[in-house]
């Protein structure tokens, strides 16, 4: 049970969004409220109370602090999403994942196409290559969407991507120290002949304390420039509170094909 629905949540017959529908399988002694959102935590207690009258319910995922073990396909993902590891050796002031997960560990590997590892880079060299083993197997061009730390992309893990074809790999811009990897990752790539703004994704953190729009255009601007096809990402505190402008300025760097026409100008009020 989600008390919100995004392109991740699975879609089968004993997932439900929101309070009890008419139509309730009577094969459930137990309801888990998963919780990605700390801003969604008081909706999720008011779900465990109406769920309550169909069985025991249990609230955990991310916002709760929950640490995360070991993956199963379609459980609170949808199919295609899977984990491969957990952790991160970043202590990054803005990331409740090195509180939560602890140093990173490596899992199973389960299958699917969308990777959505913490830090996937950050794992053995015999790991990555398992990963990748597992994803020239699969039909479906691979999607890493977890982000991938430029500072730890080698030569070696480009020819890895090479070999699948991935639909996109996101990096991450999201303090100053970022971009002098970022810079080396545009060249590796560049000089591998590899790699466009199609497939080289940034999400880029917006909109934090002491941010303004001045500095965040022009750190668009940059990852841009590069290359990289930028993508704001919203900061939040744990109430998930944002500005009516900030929200404006984002949308307006959240959409490719609008980035890239030649008619598109940057606007605070797009």
């Amino acid at each position: 049970m989600f008390p919100r629905k995004t392109n991740a949540t699975p879609e089968d017959e004993y997932v439900a969004i929101g309070t009890p529908g008419l139509f309730i399988p009577d094969d459930i002694s137990e309801i888990h409220i998963s919780v990605a959102f700390t801003w969604d935590l008081l909706e999720a207690e008011r779900l465990a109370d109406a769920w309550s009258r169909y069985g025991n319910v249990k609230i955990g995922g991310p916002a709760t602090g929950m640490r995360g073990e070991a993956f199963t396909p379609g459980m609170y993902l949808k199919h295609g999403y899977t984990i491969t590891s957990r952790g991160c050796h970043n202590h990054c002031w803005f990331c409740s994942v090195p509180t939560r997960e602890g140093p990173l560990r490596e899992l199973p590997i389960t299958d699917g196409w969308i990777v959505l590892d913490d830090n996937l880079l950050c794992c053995s060299e015999k790991h990555i290559r398992a990963v990748f083993d597992m994803l020239k197997r699969r039909k479906h061009r691979p999607d890493f969407r977890g982000g991938i730390e430029a500072k730890l992309l080698k030569s070696w893990h480009i020819e890895l991507f090479k070999q699948v074809k991935p639909k996109q790999i996101f990096f991450a811009y999201d303090t100053p120290d970022d971009l002098p990897p970022l810079e080396h990752a545009a060249t590796l790539f560049r000089d591998a002949g590899y790699g466009n703004r199609n497939l080289l994704r940034c999400y880029v953190l917006i909109g934090y304390p002491g941010d303004s729009f001045d500095f965040a255009t022009k750190r668009l601007e940059t990852v841009k420039d590069l290359g990289f096809c930028p993508m704001a990402m919203l900061y939040r505190d744990f109430k998930g509170d944002t500005t009516p402008d900030w929200r404006r300025f984002q949308r307006s760097w959240a959409r490719p094909a609008a980035i890239y026409s030649p008619n598109w100008h940057h606007s605070l009020y797009t």
